[in-house]
């Protein structure tokens, strides 16, 4: 939303010009001269009162025209976890079976307030709920390799069996005796010139990747859960670590194909329709019509495109590329604007 509010632009505009890092997020300045957009803590020279405007997303931003400083990186920055919460959660995977308290979390100098409220907001989740997700996921490959329930309860920071039966049944949908064989999706989160993202990912592949605010999201998390018949937990494997790579690769301009596995639950017919999107070439765009000839046998556009909204996959599996016959863009689940920036990042890197 365009701010409007003229006491909230000149504190934004003092805000901006002393570059106060507790305004980050908070606000995103569009500068008019230049077309580009940038965080408080940006150490571009200032530009001048009647040159700017501030919106209050970066979305927002995108949408007004306006495109990522490549000083300050706004949608990278504005939302990369602070310091303080990055040492929370590397203290977190570097001590999986372990439980952080507030106690060692303030004699390492990190605000527990501060790593709650990031986490509120960040992942909907508190902090405690993901440290949980982390054992429990440390716990299953535990028991998964032989080990008794037992042990792997008290190893794992829990006082009692039945405490840590609970949890686990209540996060994995199973009790430790019934689900060796239970499999988890994984959820991590990562950040791109675009915005954050969200990576899901089992032991098959990536099953999804989308920016953080894209509408229905909720209802691809519980697609997904559905389709796989597993439970959404907090942690990190070898493909997610691998699709991090490959995105910051891609963002970078350095990757024009991924290798990361991937695994797309859905209908024959969705399948058949993800597989045409891969076929797309990097830089490349097509008609939805063109890609509705395509296969085989034809399907009417209508379906196709309903297909390609289905899509849980973003970036890596296309759809980005797929536009009207006049050339228009439409029917982008990452938003007119993000797509309008990945076709022209690519056909830029084209070059």
């Amino acid at each position: 939303m365009l701010i409007t509010n003229a006491n909230k632009i000149t504190r934004y505009y003092k805000a901006l010009v002393d570059r106060e890092s507790n305004y980050v997020g908070i606000f995103y300045v569009g500068v008019k001269t230049t077309s580009v957009f940038c965080i408080a803590t940006c150490r571009a020279r200032k530009p001048k009162f009647e040159n700017v405007e501030f919106y209050t997303t970066f979305k927002d931003a995108l949408e007004a025209g306006y495109r990522p400083c490549k000083i300050c990186k706004p949608t990278e920055n504005a939302t990369v976890a602070p310091k303080q919460v990055e040492d929370a959660i590397k203290m977190v995977r570097s001590n999986p079976k372990s439980k952080i308290s507030d106690e060692q979390l303030r004699s390492n100098k990190i605000s527990p307030e501060l790593v709650r409220r990031w986490f509120n907001k960040n992942y909907g989740m508190t902090f405690q709920t993901f440290q949980r997700m982390y054992r429990v996921n440390n716990a299953l490959l535990e028991l998964k390799s032989g080990k008794q329930a037992t042990d792997t309860a008290f190893d794992t920071g829990y006082e009692s069996l039945s405490g840590f039966g609970y949890t686990y049944k209540k996060l994995v949908g199973k009790s430790p005796k019934h689900s060796v064989n239970k499999s988890v999706i994984l959820i991590s989160r990562t950040t791109t010139p675009l915005g954050p993202m969200f990576i899901c990912a089992n032991d098959e592949g990536i099953c999804l990747l989308e920016f953080v605010d894209k509408q229905k999201l909720e209802t691809e998390f519980t697609d997904i859960q559905n389709h796989l018949n597993a439970r959404i937990i907090a942690g990190e494997n070898n493909h997610i670590k691998q699709v991090k790579v490959e995105i910051a690769e891609y963002f970078s301009g350095q990757r024009k194909t991924f290798d990361v596995a991937l695994n797309m639950p859905g209908t024959n017919f969705q399948n058949c329709v993800w597989s045409s999107l891969l076929d797309i070439g990097y830089g490349e765009t097509i008609s939805y019509q063109d890609q509705a000839e395509k296969i085989n046998p034809p399907k009417a556009l209508s379906t196709v495109v309903s297909a390609n909204s289905s899509n849980r996959i973003a970036i890596i599996v296309p759809c980005h590329r797929v536009i009207s016959p006049n050339g228009k863009l439409t029917g982008s689940g990452e938003g007119m604007e993000r797509k309008r920036w990945l076709i022209n990042h690519e056909k830029e890197n084209l070059k």
